[in-house]
């Protein structure tokens, strides 16, 4: 199971690599534009603090399949172990093909449907990246459509692997990783409300009274 926060800000990533079990970090124009720095430095300030163990993942911007490739190309050339995420539209799917022939590592992005997703995989892609919240906001079920994908690719594409992503709450988070799903990729402040919860700190706080109260002095 692989774990990956999907952001670009260097600050988080420091902070939460050190305490997070994280393979890696995702990141997207959008996510890219909020940090107002160029890709280029992001991605190298990302590298150097995630290290060689760890996997950076970062989406080309054209909808031409020969631009993509040349973008992803140059993507590579400077950032050889980075996965390059490809839109799963059909010039998205050409580019994935011809990527995966040069043994360039490609995930299919912008997911929506499984049939969609289960393409990308026969095109070579090694990850694909359903977007469950999102298909629930267009009335789909996201974690149906990771279910469904996930199937199709146990069973026909094992070189594939489903990493979802697009999540809103804890429990969407959980219900996909109960599909079998082989990673995901959830925002910093998603990540964190799992730690959150005020009854943890208020159990600790009961802890710490009755062992005072019983011993008046600390642990040892």
């Amino acid at each position: 199971m692989e774990f990956y926060l999907d952001t670009a800000n260097t600050d988080i990533v420091k902070k939460l690599h050190h305490c997070l079990p994280l393979a890696g970090v995702t990141t997207n124009p959008s996510i890219i534009a909020k940090e107002r720095k160029p890709l280029f430095q992001v991605l190298q300030q990302l590298q150097d603090i995630l290290g060689d163990n760890t996997q950076l993942f970062a989406q080309v911007l054209s909808r031409d399949t020969n631009e993509m490739i040349d973008q992803a190309l140059h993507l590579h050339e400077t950032f050889p172990t980075l996965v390059i995420k490809i839109p799963v539209t059909l010039e998205g799917i050409s580019a994935i093909k011809q990527l995966s022939a040069k043994n360039i590592p490609t995930l299919g992005t912008a997911v929506y449907g499984s049939g969609q997703g289960f393409l990308a995989a026969l095109a070579g892609a090694k990850y694909i990246a359903p977007y469950v919240n999102r298909i629930d906001s267009q009335g789909g079920n996201g974690i149906q459509v990771a279910n469904e994908l996930q199937t199709l690719l146990t069973q026909h594409c094992p070189h594939s692997t489903v990493l979802a992503a697009s999540f809103k709450t804890p429990r969407q988070v959980l219900e996909t990783l109960m599909t079998g799903c082989g990673a995901i990729t959830i925002s910093p402040d998603l990540a964190q409300l799992f730690l959150s919860d005020p009854a943890v700190f208020s159990a600790l706080d009961i802890f710490e009274n009755d062992w005072s109260n019983a011993f008046n002095q600390n642990f040892f």
